[in-house]
């Protein structure tokens, strides 16, 4: 039965787990609003990058956007590095949820 139960859960983390490809793209092309973030569901960062980067493209005209699109640029690039590791997380945590509240 415990083979059955890993096996059920395994494939279900396989049906629900985020596209590394998607995400990427989304990164890569979206990345500096946030909906790589979004995406991976990590709501509350990929809000906070949207704000900092509407803010710092309202404020450009008086020089200070300029750091906040800076911050903005760097999170953007240190993403790149942890996407695999937020969908290994998302992964790892789906299977922690289901084992816990399997009743099959």
């Amino acid at each position: 039965m415990s083979d059955t139960r890993d096996l059920y859960i395994e494939q279900r983390i396989a049906n629900e787990r985020k596209s590394t490809l998607v995400a990427y793209l989304l990164w890569f092309f979206l990345g500096f609003f946030g909906v790589h973030r979004f995406y991976l569901g990590r709501w509350l960062s990929g809000l906070l990058m949207l704000v900092l980067f509407g803010i710092g493209s309202a404020l450009t005209f008086i020089g200070v956007g300029y750091v906040l699109i800076g911050v903005v640029a760097l999170w953007w690039l240190i993403d790149a590095l942890l996407i695999p590791a937020m969908i290994a997380g998302d992964m790892s945590a789906m299977r922690m949820r289901m084992r816990a509240g399997y009743d099959g």
